[in-house]
């Protein structure tokens, strides 16, 4: 059986997608018989040649929060990658098309619809952006994270809760016993400890909120913070003006990839935007979070936010807030009521669904066994 695998941008998208095709590869599809359909200078460029995964880099260009004039320029962009698209899987001849998210997720998802090739859907945020809303309606199978995404889908659609596919290395993590955890950052058991990122290139306003109030908090509070590399400079420098028995709390980093789920064992509380990635990972860790939606794009991390909040297991923190309202809930939370910590805690591990990457991998080699 062949797969054609569309995931790009963030890894929301990418990883879920990564972990799926390594499902696929252990169920018995070769590696020559995936090609990822992905964007010059986006993360899979990285990510996916070094899973051993055959990459096509085609045109695009988002149509969502950009000027009119951009519209019109990626718009031409979009429906010229149907056609390379549809010469690709012409070339390659895919049984089943695999679709995670992205603007690519239109061309793709058009040009499996003109070639009648059958195609899945994962949808890992909780509300679908507006190139998985488009293309929904030509995909045979919507897999989510959550069975509550239905309701953003006409009556009728195949939707199968899978879970949050987990990459291997946090599901690892996630069995380390936390006091080996703690020692691989050098920290104690006997304060908490935060655990604070924004993303592969950072969230400046996090950087900036958590900046004003570590040097009240460190005392008290081990703290873990990953800026992301664009401001890695300004988080580097600040980190050499603390005080010496300060830094001894401090763990400061521009990037974590294969630590990341160390990082998560070791927290007690998470602070880090809304994306995809947290509908599996605090679940998975059993870890609560404030979670600062990303203000500046579809509403999705607000939903996201808005999903774990209702069932217990987050705080939403609006970004404008932050600087007035982060420290007083990390001190309440961290320091004041650790027993309403542990509920979120339980909260969180309620959501966790074993096995989606294996139910997600079922259900691309099913729909494309029905060719």
């Amino acid at each position: 059986m062949k797969v054609l695998i569309c995931a790009g941008g963030t890894g929301g998208g990418i990883y879920p997608a990564l972990t799926a095709a390594e499902k696929l590869k252990e169920n018995g599809i070769k590696p020559a018989d995936l090609l990822w359909v992905g964007v010059r200078g986006e993360m899979e460029e990285t990510l996916v040649p070094r899973a051993g995964i055959r990459l096509e880099k085609i045109v695009g260009g988002a149509i969502a929060g950009v000027s009119r004039l951009q519209q019109l320029k990626n718009g031409m962009k979009l429906l010229w990658s149907v056609w390379l698209s549809f010469r690709l899987m012409g070339q390659f001849r895919p049984d089943v098309v695999f679709l995670t998210g992205g603007y690519m997720a239109v061309p793709v998802g058009v040009a499996a619809r003109i070639r009648r090739i059958p195609a899945v859907m994962y949808l890992p945020d909780l509300e679908p952006g507006s190139a998985l809303k488009t293309i929904s309606r030509f995909v045979d199978t919507v897999t989510a994270t959550f069975s509550a995404s239905s309701q953003y889908f006409p009556e009728g659609k195949r939707l199968i809760e899978t879970g949050y596919p987990i990459r291997p290395a946090l599901a690892e993590a996630a069995e380390r016993p936390k006091p080996e955890a703690l020692a691989h950052f050098g920290f104690t058991d006997d304060k908490p400890v935060l655990f604070v990122f924004g993303g592969s290139r950072g969230a400046q306003s996090i950087n900036n909120a958590m900046m004003a109030l570590l040097p009240e908090i460190l005392d008290r509070i081990q703290v873990i913070h990953v800026s992301g590399t664009l401001t890695w400079p300004e988080v580097e420098t600040f980190a050499h003006t603390l005080p010496e028995h300060l830094k001894q709390n401090y763990r400061p980093f521009p990037y974590l990839h294969e630590e990341m789920g160390v990082a998560f064992r070791s927290a007690d509380l998470v602070v880090a935007r809304a994306g995809a990635s947290m509908m599996g990972e605090c679940p998975l860790f059993g870890t609560p979070a404030i979670l600062v939606p990303y203000p500046y794009a579809w509403r999705y991390q607000k939903v996201n936010a808005d999903f774990l909040v209702e069932r217990g297991a987050g705080i939403r923190l609006d970004d404008e807030k932050l600087k007035s309202d982060l420290s007083g809930i990390i001190q309440q939370l961290m320091l004041e009521e650790p027993e309403r910590l542990e509920e979120m805690k339980k909260a969180a591990q309620s959501l966790h669904r074993p096995g989606a990457a294996e139910r997600l991998a079922e259900t691309i080699m099913e729909v494309g066994g029905k060719r």
